[in-house]
């Protein structure tokens, strides 16, 4: 039964896209306003097939700590949801990624278009500064920016490896920089096949003020957006019907938790 979910939810996700990708090929040609709406439309709809097909019902907590206008929003990342989910809880979003997925035909396509901002990973201080440009102009016209600070998805429990970019960020724009917390991972497993029933949450956290150092911000972002997804995994395993857990999160999380049998 997990398989046949699994896969039904597969083929009806990227069958969703291409058809998305489809229909909305006509508003390269017009405001970016009605391209967003189009792809927030889309971002919903997945979220609507993973609960009827895979039986994962998603819960956003915390949205009272997203404060007014632009801010910088800084996100675990451990699975390709979070990269589609988030998209319809913001008004007008900046998604920072990497530089190839802007390569990829018609979604870099649309990436151009609503203006998210590539970045050369590999590309040293002067991608960052590119990088920062380009945010403040968004904050500055009251978008938010949304960034993966550990840079690639990364499985639960692993131990956490944040990159200086946020910080960079954080420092440069003075923005008031919101955690998001999140168990994707345990449902939505990265480079996985199966999807897993049960309840995904996505927690943002209250916000860090501007003004503390970037070595400051560093630590007190990991220590809340880790300490915090923790719990939601240790509220997901021990729930009456739990997903597996990775034998990385299983490891992990073994001094705070009874005992999981490994997936």
């Amino acid at each position: 039964m997990l398989f046949l979910r699994s896969l039904a939810f597969n083929v009806a996700f990227y069958i969703n896209m291409i058809v998305w990708m489809i229909v909305l090929l006509p508003a390269m040609l017009l405001p970016k306003r009605i391209l967003h709406a189009g792809i927030q439309v889309w971002s919903r709809l997945n979220l609507v097939l993973l609960e009827a097909i895979a039986g994962t019902r998603v819960e956003i907590r915390g949205l009272e700590n997203l404060p007014a206008g632009g801010v910088l929003v800084a996100s675990k990342h451990q699975s390709t949801f979070e990269t589609l989910a988030l998209l319809h809880l913001f008004h007008d979003p900046v998604f920072i990624l990497k530089k190839e997925l802007a390569w990829i035909p018609v979604f870099g396509w649309f990436c151009a278009k609503v203006g998210m901002i590539p970045v050369d990973r590999a590309g040293g201080r002067e991608a960052l500064r590119a990088m920062t440009k380009r945010s403040v102009e968004a904050l500055q016209a009251g978008r938010s920016v949304l960034i993966y600070p550990e840079g690639t998805r990364r499985p639960p429990g692993v131990e956490p490896a944040y990159k200086v970019g946020v910080a960079f960020l954080y420092r440069a724009t003075k923005a008031p920089l919101v955690p998001v917390a999140l168990n994707s991972g345990l449902f939505w497993p990265r480079r996985g096949f199966f999807r897993y029933p049960g309840r995904l949450v996505v927690q943002f956290l209250p916000p860090i003020e501007p003004g503390l150092s970037a070595e400051a911000v560093m630590a007190r972002l990991q220590s809340v957006i880790e300490t915090a997804s923790d719990a939601l995994a240790i509220e997901a395993l021990e729930s009456p019907n739990p997903p597996p857990a990775p034998p990385s999160a299983a490891r992990y999380l073994a001094d705070r938790r009874k005992p999981v049998t490994p997936a």
